[in-house]
């Protein structure tokens, strides 16, 4: 089966933290030994696995890709204007895989998963795939 979350962003570029509804789905399924897969479909959008004690990392975090992918650039030719999303999507990634143990995600102590979007503010879906 695979599940899906539902989200909405609220700005171009920002990390919103799916570690909790993760965990509700791996509940609800009581799963207590498994993978789980995370998987944005959205070629603007990425997931990432880091820090969540700190906000400052996530501003750091879309500062420097800003810094590596600026938005206004030229040369570029796509025609929606959005080839920094596309770069910073494919950089950041489409998913992550966790690993279940005992019924908990096995994330570090400062870990949480995050939908990383790079062209909102947008609604938009997230998979979930548990590999029991």
């Amino acid at each position: 089966m695979i599940h899906e979350i539902h989200l909405k962003t609220k700005r171009r570029d920002e990390m919103l933290d799916i570690t909790a509804q993760v965990q509700k789905l791996l509940n609800q399924e009581n799963v207590l030994e498994a993978l789980v897969v995370i998987f944005s479909s959205h070629t603007t959008a990425g997931i990432t696995i880091n820090e969540n004690a700190d906000p400052d990392v996530q501003k750091d975090f879309m500062r420097r890709l800003d810094e590596i992918y600026p938005w206004n650039m030229d040369k570029d030719r796509h025609i929606e204007g959005n080839s920094a999303a596309h770069l910073k999507a494919s950089t950041v990634g489409a998913s992550q895989t966790a690993i279940v143990h005992n019924g908990k995600l096995l994330l570090g102590r400062w870990q949480c998963i995050y939908f990383c979007e790079f062209d909102g503010p947008r609604e938009r879906t997230c998979f979930v795939k548990i590999l029991k």
